[in-house]
Parts: C-alpha cells; sequence; structure tokens
C-alpha cells in the first residue's frame, strides 16, 4: 500500500508540475503573440498613413484634371454662343431687309393688280364691241346674201360633202383598180418569201410500230406460259401485239390510237432491256411508260407554244397540242406541220398588217381536231372547232379552223392565210408522202363510181382525191335528179371507200339551147338577079349550174 501511495503522490506531483509549466508556456507564447500583433498593427498604421496619402494625392490630381477640362469646355461654349449670337443677329438684319423688300413687293404688286383691273375692264368693252360688230356683220351679210348664217353654213358644208364624196369615189376607183392589178403580182411575191423564210425542212419523223427482239430467252419471257405476259400488256396498254410470222423477231405494235401506240412500245422496250418480266414488273413499267409519255407530250406543247410567242394557253390545251407530235398525216408529222403553218401565216400577217398573234395561234391550232379524231367520231375540222370552243378561243381562230379546207365560208383575213399556209406546208415538194398506187386507186374509185351512174357524161377526181366533179347529161336527167345522183355518189363512196376527212361531190348540168334566126332570099329586078343575105343572129339561153 505504501508503494502505491507514494507511486500516487508521485504522479499527482508530476502532473501538477506538468500543468505549471504547461502555463508558464502558454503565458510566453501570449506575451510573443501580443508583441507581435503590436508590431502588425504599427505596421498597418503606416501603411494606411502611405495609402492615404498618395489616395489624397491621386484624387488632387484628378480634382484639377477635371477643373481644367470644365474650364475648356465652358470657354468652348461660351465661344459657340458668341458666334451663334453674331449668326442670329445677322439673320435678324436678313429677315428685316426681307421684309422690307416683300413690303416693297406687295405694294408693286397692288400697284400692278390696278392696272389689270383697268385693263380687263378695257378688254371687256372692247369684247362687247366686237361682238356687237359681228352681229351687225352677220346681218349685214344675211340682208345682202338672202337667207340666214344657219342657211349659209347648210350650203356650204353640203357642197363640201359633194366634193368629198366625189374625190373618195375617185380615189377609191383608182385604190381598186391599183389592187386589182398589182394584187395578183404582191400576193405571188408574199407567197414566194412566206414559203423560202417559213417552213425549213428536217428529217422526217416515222412512227414506229414495231418492237424488235432478237434474243430468245427475252422473247420467251415476253410471251410467258401461254402468252399470259403478253396478253398482259395488251390488256394494259389497250394494243394488239403480234410477232410477224416471217420474221419472228419483229413484233408489230397494232392500234388506232398513237397515244397507246407509243407507251405500249416504249414499255415493251423498257422490258426487254431490264430482261425481268412478271405481272409486277409489267404493270410497273406500264405505269412508267404512260407517264413518261404523258411528260413528253406536256413538255412538247409547252415548247411549241413557246417557239411561236403566241401568249398564254390553257393548259389543258397545251397537251392536246403536244399529242400532234405522235399524229401524222400521209408521213408528216402534224405537229411539225402546225408549227410550220403558224410560222407562214404569221409572216403573211405581218405583210399585210395584221394581228400576227392571232394568226400564228390559228395556224398552230388548225389541225388541232387530229389530235382526237382516233378517239371521238367527227372530222378533224369538226372536232378542232368544238375544242376551240371549250377553250374561249378567239373566233377569228375558230373561223381559220371551220374553213381552212372551205367546209364554211370564210369571214376573216386570218382564215385566208391559214388556209393558204396549211396549202403551201403540206403541198411543198418533199412534205408529204403517199402510196403512188393507193393514190391512184382511190382516184379511181372515185371516178368508177361516178362514171357507173347512168346519165354521167364525164367525171374528174381533183384536189387530191378530196373532191369529185360529175357532168351530166341534160337531156337524160334533170335538175332533181341531178340533185338525187349527187346523193347517191354520196352515200355509195361512204358505204365502198376508206378515206381521209371530207369529200365533195360536185353535180353539174349544163344546158344550152341555140337557135338561128333569118333565112336567104333571092330578089329580081332589072334583068339580072340580087341576093339580100341577112347575118344569122344567134341567141343563146344558159341554164344556171346545178351544185350540191
Amino acid at each position: 500500500m505504501l508503494y502505491v501511495i507514494l507511486g500516487i503522490i508521485v504522479c499527482v506531483v508530476s502532473a501538477g508540475s506538468g500543468v505549471f509549466l504547461q502555463k508558464r508556456r502558454y503565458a510566453a507564447k501570449v506575451d510573443q503573440a501580443r508583441q507581435t500583433a503590436a508590431k502588425l498593427l504599427e505596421r498597418a498604421k503606416v501603411k494606411a498613413q502611405d495609402d492615404a496619402e498618395k489616395i489624397n494625392e491621386t484624387a488632387n490630381q484628378q480634382t484639377s484634371d477635371y477643373k481644367e477640362s470644365i474650364e475648356e469646355e465652358l470657354d468652348s461654349y461660351q465661344a459657340d454662343n458668341a458666334t451663334r449670337e453674331v449668326r442670329i443677329n445677322q439673320r435678324e438684319a436678313g429677315l428685316k431687309q426681307t421684309a422690307a423688300r416683300l413690303d416693297q413687293i406687295h405694294a408693286d404688286l397692288a400697284g400692278q393688280s390696278a392696272k389689270l383691273a383697268d385693263l380687263k375692264q378695257s378688254i371687256n368693252t372692247l369684247h362687247q364691241q366686237a361682238d356687237e360688230l359681228a352681229k351687225k356683220r352677220v346681218a349685214t351679210l344675211e340682208a345682202n346674201g338672202g337667207m340666214t348664217s344657219e342657211q349659209a353654213k347648210d350650203q356650204v358644208i353640203s357642197r363640201l360633202k359633194q366634193e368629198l364624196a366625189r374625190e373618195e369615189d375617185i380615189e377609191l376607183r383608182y385604190q381598186q383598180d391599183e389592187a386589182a392589178v398589182n394584187a395578183p403580182k404582191i400576193a405571188k411575191i408574199m407567197a414566194v418569201d412566206a414559203i423560202q423564210r417559213g417552213p425549213v425542212d428536217v428529217p422526217r419523223e416515222r412512227t414506229e410500230h414495231v418492237v424488235q427482239i432478237y434474243d430468245n430467252s427475252t422473247k420467251k419471257k415476253l410471251l410467258g406460259r401461254d402468252g399470259q405476259n403478253i396478253r398482259y400488256i395488251e390488256t394494259l396498254t389497250g394494243t394488239n401485239l403480234v410477232f410477224d410470222p416471217n420474221d419472228r423477231a419483229t413484233l408489230h405494235i397494232v392500234t388506232a390510237d398513237p397515244i397507246r401506240r407509243e407507251v405500249a412500245k416504249l414499255a415493251i422496250t423498257n422490258l426487254t432491256v431490264s430482261k425481268q418480266i412478271n405481272a409486277q414488273s409489267i404493270e410497273r413499267q406500264v405505269e412508267v411508260a404512260e407517264t413518261d409519255v404523258m411528260n413528253d407530250v406536256r413538255k412538247t406543247g409547252e415548247r411549241a407554244v413557246g417557239s411561236l410567242h403566241i401568249g398564254w394557253m390553257h393548259p389543258d390545251l397545251i397537251k392536246i397540242v403536244g399529242r400532234l407530235k405522235y399524229r401524222t398525216s400521209y408521213g408528216q408529222n402534224v405537229l411539225n406541220h402546225s408549227i410550220e403553218v403558224a410560222d407562214i401565216a404569221g409572216l403573211l400577217a405581218a405583210e399585210l398588217g395584221l394581228n400576227v398573234r392571232i394568226a400564228k395561234r390559228a395556224g398552230l391550232l388548225h389541225d388541232i381536231g387530229k389530235a382526237i379524231d382516233r378517239e371521238i367520231n367527227g372530222t378533224h375540222v369538226e372536232l378542232g372547232v368544238k375544242i376551240a370552243e371549250t377553250f374561249n378561243e378567239s373566233p377569228q381562230v375558230i373561223n381559220a379552223i371551220a374553213s381552212h379546207h372551205g367546209d364554211v365560208e370564210v369571214t376573216t383575213p386570218i382564215a385566208r392565210l391559214v388556209a393558204a399556209g396549211d396549202s403551201i406546208s403540206g403541198g411543198r415538194p418533199g412534205a408529204r408522202s403517199e402510196s403512188v398506187e393507193e393514190y391512184i386507186n382511190r382516184l379511181k374509185s372515185l371516178e368508177r363510181i361516178a362514171s357507173s351512174k347512168p346519165g354521167v357524161k364525164e367525171s374528174y377526181a381533183i384536189q387530191a382525191g378530196r373532191e369529185i366533179r360529175i357532168m351530166v347529161d341534160p337531156r337524160k336527167i334533170n335538175d332533181q335528179q341531178n340533185a338525187e345522183l349527187a346523193d347517191q355518189v354520196k352515200n355509195q363512196i361512204e358505204d365502198e371507200l376508206t378515206y381521209p376527212g371530207k369529200i365533195k361531190v360536185t353535180a353539174i348540168r349544163d344546158f344550152k339551147a341555140v337557135t338561128v334566126v333569118g333565112m336567104e332570099k333571092q330578089k329580081v329586078g332589072r334583068g339580072r338577079v340580087g341576093q339580100s343575105r341577112k347575118k344569122p343572129h344567134k341567141r343563146k339561153v344558159k341554164r344556171p349550174r346545178k351544185r350540191v
């Protein structure tokens, strides 16, 4: 226990001594910290005093600079104010001078106004005197002439009208005579010039009706099992497809519609190139071909209308114009023919001083009915008139379409120009081609039908088979029978022949009656024989021709 107690006492004493030493250590550190703080405070005061002095110097310098700038600005303001004051004084002086000048001008104007009033009064007085003198003059003239002024005026006007009418008749007669003499010559010159400047020879476009297929495997795919593929193509395109028995590589496309023929040709060509021929590919290629053909029709019509500069045209009518690209007449492309007619009609209209745009428009549309004559019953002239009326074309264009083949009466000069352009474009060498044998056979058939009728003396097929003229015997056929003969020939031609457009049947009955008046007489007198001969007088009675 004693050792334990001693140990505890030692521990307590050591702990107390440690605490005492620790306190002394802390007190020394506190004193040292206080001394350090006093030194730092002293340094801070010194630094703060130095900074304050520097700030005061800077502030004083800035204040001085600002004061100098303010003083300079005030000096400039004072100088500007002085300058402005001088200018204001000058303006006040100028305004005073201007006011004085205006007062002087006002006084002068007042004086001139008074003078003008006096002059106006004098002029009114002179006018009154002049009116009185004129009335007296008219009264004196009426008294001396024995008529009033109105009667004299009417007499002068009547005499002038008579003289003008006489001069007008003379001038018109001179112009008519000169026109009658020079018109054929001028017309010939203008026609030759239009021919030289209008139509341009281009390679003839042929519409192919066949497709060449030389690959046997492609041909078998195109036919399909039991001909299913080719029949499907016929159904979609509305055509008949027939292989040539003499040349198995040639596939004929049979249809009267040129658009369908082009669609079928393009679709078959694409199928033979792709060599993937089945129901789906056939439908796809036919749709693609239809789209391509319709786009080509639209673009072709736009090019034709744009190249002629004929103004706005309905989009649907432009498409119909584009369809003429696939239509031919005696080997001549109808669209190219229509453009040529438009150019020629425009040139002639320009020479004559007529509306060139209307002439070109009528020339382009004169055969527009041929674009749909394979689909709708009627001649291309009738269909063209209906199309033009549907799209509200001008009456001049409609009359040109209706009369360019002589079906109706020509009522406008434009129509005659279009008819002339149509004749020039279709009749120039190389424009159209036709089998000579077919042409001769058609003419012979027309003459054979007309000559087979009783009472017919002669018959002639003219205008390339568009008209048949029949000369009848007037002793065998009267006027009523002549009309019936024309109807019979017309009906037989419709039943037996295939012909383009219309054929005009003209039956002519010409009757002449001739008599002779006067006979020779003999006179006897004074042993010699004398004769008195009177020339016979012939009297002809000519009956009018009957045309049907």
